[in-house]
């Protein structure tokens, strides 16, 4: 691929001095080889001993350059698409002499293709690399979301939510620091958590008890697991390792004040009324992540409550049981697909490729009297930043 689009860029800057051409050509395959090189060092190397911030960038700065190689060459196999169907009728109904090259002669490659091949890779490298600034960029989006039914007590009710925090991911603890003091100063009454505390590990909290353990309201924070919580993506030594790494982030959420809720349910009172707040472990209706909630179970003995809640991790589950099975839980709070942390998300339009495997991926959905709210995420994962999706804090009021 690297010998590919570097066709394509000797196309474009034909007419410049041979010092420019060459000092482009050295850049170019500088890059290409550097980048080459460091990934046949990985077999040999421990790159978990690296430091995190430059295991981070490295990783995303390769599979940017890899990826924005694969969007320019989408351009240049257009045109060599076009080359090769104008050789073949020229072969069949003109000039057989006639062939593909790049010189003066026969079917040259298309300038302008080759420049926009190399201005959108070129672009996406670049808004890659800018996107790392926004991963502590933190937005509150304020929701309203109105019940005929909801006891009187409740109505003006303000819960915080949050989501995906990926400790592990943290490189700047005064940065997230900043990010728990703007979700305080919104004053709610219910703080939710929607799972997802760690990549992976619960001693990536060490670091930062202190800093969410400021989290607190006067109704409580209660919080959920998402699918990284169970240390599923390791290769731990044992099942007791596994089992107690996830006990370690189970006494982590009390340390904090934080009320881990497992398939269970709890009563929110305020006077002589009551709603019901229901949470579950990961429940996906994706083949590859787990299934471990069981809703039935939280569900039980909350019929008769006139308002609920359902913190549930994957938004997958609403469509697949939540609605279908549970046609009285009014209000669903989920996370997880973090927007892809990538597109456009503007009033009026939003767009990420994550859309096309999650139908509900961000913001509000409602279908008849139910509703299904998705945070875009607190933190991120893999790639160490965001572009157009940002970290998002929700303020939910109940009216």
């Amino acid at each position: 691929m690297d010998i590919y689009v570097f066709q394509a860029v000797k196309i474009i800057i034909p007419g410049t001095s041979h010092r420019f051409r060459t000092t482009i050509f050295v850049i170019y395959w500088t890059v290409a080889g550097v980048a080459l090189a460091t990934m046949l060092t990985f077999p040999f190397v421990d790159v978990q001993t690296w430091p995190k911030q430059l295991r981070t960038y490295v990783f995303s700065i390769l599979v940017g350059l890899f990826f924005s190689k694969l969007v320019a060459s989408i351009f240049f196999l257009i045109d060599d698409i076009r080359r090769g169907g104008t050789w073949l009728l020229t072969r069949m109904f003109s000039n057989p002499s006639f062939t593909i090259n790049e010189g003066s002669q026969g079917i040259s490659r298309s300038v302008f293709l080759s420049w926009i091949g190399v201005l959108m890779g070129g672009s996406l490298f670049s808004t890659l690399i800018y996107g790392f600034k926004n991963k502590y960029n933190y937005r509150i989006r304020r929701v309203s979301l109105n019940y005929p039914g909801l006891p009187k007590a409740f109505r003006g009710m303000r819960i915080v939510q949050l989501s995906d925090i990926h400790s592990g991911s943290f490189m700047d603890k005064r940065a997230v620091t900043r990010g728990v003091e703007t979700a305080m100063k919104e004053k709610p009454d219910l703080i939710l958590f929607t799972g997802d505390l760690v990549n992976d590990r619960a001693v990536e909290m060490n670091e930062y008890l202190d800093v969410f353990n400021k989290l607190n309201a006067p109704m409580g924070v209660y919080s959920i697991l998402g699918n990284h919580d169970y240390g599923d993506y390791v290769a731990w030594s044992s099942q007791a390792e596994k089992t107690a790494n996830l006990d370690q982030l189970k006494n982590y959420h009390a340390a904090m004040g934080w009320r881990l809720l497992m398939n269970q349910h709890v009563l929110l009172k305020k006077g002589e009324e009551q709603i019901a707040l229901i949470g579950i472990e990961n429940w996906s209706a994706k083949a590859r992540f787990p299934k471990y909630g069981k809703l039935k179970d939280a569900y039980a003995g909350t019929e008769q409550i006139p308002f609920k809640i359902l913190m549930s991790h994957d938004p997958s589950h609403w469509d697949a049981e939540v609605r279908t099975k549970f046609p009285d839980i009014d209000l669903m709070l989920a996370g997880h697909t973090h927007g892809m942390q990538f597109g456009v998300d503007i009033p009026g339009f939003k767009w990420s490729p994550v859309q096309y495997m999650y139908k509900q991926w961000a913001d509000l959905y409602e279908e008849g009297s139910q509703k299904l709210y998705v945070n875009r995420g607190f933190g991120f994962i893999g790639y160490p930043g965001r572009v157009g999706i940002l970290p998002e804090i929700t303020v939910i009021t109940l009216t």
